[in-house]
């Protein structure tokens, strides 16, 4: 028996079968695994996949210092990644906050564009994040940061710190950040 089917038919039939099983393996692709987190890191799901951006408390129209940051998910939901950059990358940085089981603590590592990094902890409490930092390398002479981190009810988020320098506490950054989908984390 002879085959009527136009051969150009089968081909469009191939290409279509193609496309379609494309679409769908992309579509899988796009929905991901799902966006499980690690049970310790849970108290930052409100701020996963969102861009914050505010003014430093000291921030003038004539000298600005505004800093953006950007939460993000990752290794599977095992850590966070927080980027953040300050006037268009004049300074920056990256955050991995992990859970570490054999301490039974949350602790995370900064890394810096000006060279230095810090080792914490963090714990929550209610809406608040406390962290405690040593750091490595700084030219100023900071040995450590203690910081609290709001989670506001409007969505906003209001950090606060001081550094140990010289033996002394002193006040650090307080910055008060609103949600910024459209603002970018810069590094030159």
């Amino acid at each position: 028996m002879k085959d009527h089917t136009h051969p150009l038919l089968n081909k469009n039939l191939t290409l279509v079968t193609a496309v379609a099983a494309a679409g769908l393996w992309l579509l899988a692709a796009a929905e991901g695994p799902p966006a499980g987190l690690h049970k310790a890191l849970e108290p930052l799901r409100p701020l996963l996949g969102k861009t914050f951006s505010g003014p430093f408390r000291d921030s003038t129209p004539e000298k600005p210092v505004r800093d953006v940051m950007k939460w993000e998910r990752i290794l599977n939901g095992q850590a966070v990644r927080v980027l953040h950059s300050i006037n268009q990358g004049d300074y920056g940085g990256e955050t991995i906050i992990r859970w570490n089981a054999k301490a039974e603590r949350i602790e995370y590592y900064y890394f810096t564009t000006a060279g230095f990094m810090t080792q914490g902890t963090m714990t929550f409490a209610g809406n608040k994040i406390t962290s405690h930092e040593n750091v490595t390398g700084n030219e100023n002479g900071v040995t450590e940061v203690k910081a609290t981190t709001e989670l506001r009810p409007d969505g906003g988020v209001h950090t606060k710190s001081m550094y140990l320098k010289a033996g002394q506490w002193v006040g650090g950054h307080e910055v008060t950040y609103q949600e910024a989908p459209s603002a970018t984390v810069q590094f030159r």
